[in-house]
């Protein structure tokens, strides 16, 4: 297969990458707008890719420099790593999306990445510095989106405090489609840009952009058009465990949790953090469940999906590097 054939392969897979992404991590963005029953699956999924395809406009490619130059020494790799990589990382997202875990898409494609770099390199082919803050913020994002909701659901009920709660519902279902934009658009931003850098370190590898170039315009808007197509498919079994299995929400709650992970999201964006979608909005979920109080947490379904968090990086990276090894000999 020629260099050529390998970027096209690269790019139709990372789109596809893209939109399993959206349909994984739809549940990311709507499970608590479904289930406070603000807005119907069909209509949550439309907004939410709305604004997953808005985020093109409105926020750089930090995450996107992050991916593609901060993680991996390109000069010690080929195009046939970042495709074996791709394939690892979506193996992963299907294993899981059948088995109804809400693991992160973006640490898969990390983890896919990284192992398949360094079953062809070794591991001097990691940046290990570029690693310390994404895997540091495995731990960080849903603990920043639990203090976040927890803070925010404090604040709200004491301006709320004297209010109906008839009337208090009323306005949190208003607000929650703001709520549930804001968590879209961070969620776009964040995700998409992991496409993005896979893309361009693909059109480096291939000599067509300089190893400095920021992702072409035409990437940028490639990668949000695919997450916000998969968005529209939809995850169903994930949207049950994320809106309805870890705490019973309201509109209330769920303006709390998306706010506070769509701020989380946004803020990791713009210092070029490749965080987990998943990760924060569990989290914040988690946090406006515990103001209530600890019981109302489903502690149970919480360390499964703890557990399916810290097994990402490494069973991705293992997938990335078996396909590398099966695929190296028939690319040659």
């Amino acid at each position: 297969m020629t260099s050529f054939h390998l970027l096209i392969a690269v790019i139709i897979l990372t789109l596809a990458f893209e939109f399993s992404n959206g349909w994984h991590d739809a549940a990311n963005s709507i499970a608590t707008v479904v289930s406070t029953r603000v807005l119907t699956p069909f209509r949550a999924v439309v907004w939410a890719a709305f604004w997953n395809f808005i985020a093109a406009f409105v926020f750089g490619t930090a995450v996107a420099s992050t991916i593609s130059k901060g993680m991996i020494h390109l000069e010690l790799i080929n195009q046939q790593v970042v495709l074996s990589g791709l394939l690892g990382a979506i193996s992963w997202n299907m294993i899981t999306l059948v088995l109804g875990l809400p693991t992160s898409s973006s640490h898969a494609l990390i983890g896919g990445y990284g192992g398949a770099a360094v079953a062809y390199a070794g591991t001097k082919a990691l940046i290990l510095g570029g690693w310390v803050k994404p895997v540091i913020f495995i731990f960080l994002s849903p603990i920043v989106g639990m203090a976040l909701a927890i803070l925010l659901t404090i604040v709200m009920s004491w301006i709320v405090r004297r209010q109906r709660p008839q009337k208090v519902d009323r306005w949190f279902r208003r607000l929650q489609l703001l709520s549930a934009a804001l968590f879209s658009l961070g969620h776009g931003t964040n995700d998409s840009q992991k496409g993005m850098g896979i893309i361009t370190a693909a059109l480096v590898l291939g000599g067509l952009l300089k190893r400095s170039a920021s992702p072409p315009y035409w990437v940028i808007l490639c990668c949000h058009l695919a997450m916000a197509g998969g968005t529209m498919a939809g995850g169903w079994r994930i949207i049950k465990t994320m809106g309805q299995r870890i705490t019973k929400l309201t509109p209330f709650g769920g303006f709390a949790a998306e706010t506070a992970g769509g701020l989380t999201l946004v803020m990791n964006a713009a210092f070029g953090i490749p965080v987990s979608t998943t990760h924060t909005i569990t989290g914040a979920i988690v946090g406006v469940g515990a103001t209530r109080r600890l019981s109302a947490v489903r502690w149970g379904v919480t360390r499964r999906i703890v557990w399916a968090w810290v097994l990402t990086i490494p069973g991705a990276a293992l997938i990335g590097a078996g396909v590398f090894h099966l695929l190296a000999p028939l690319l040659r």
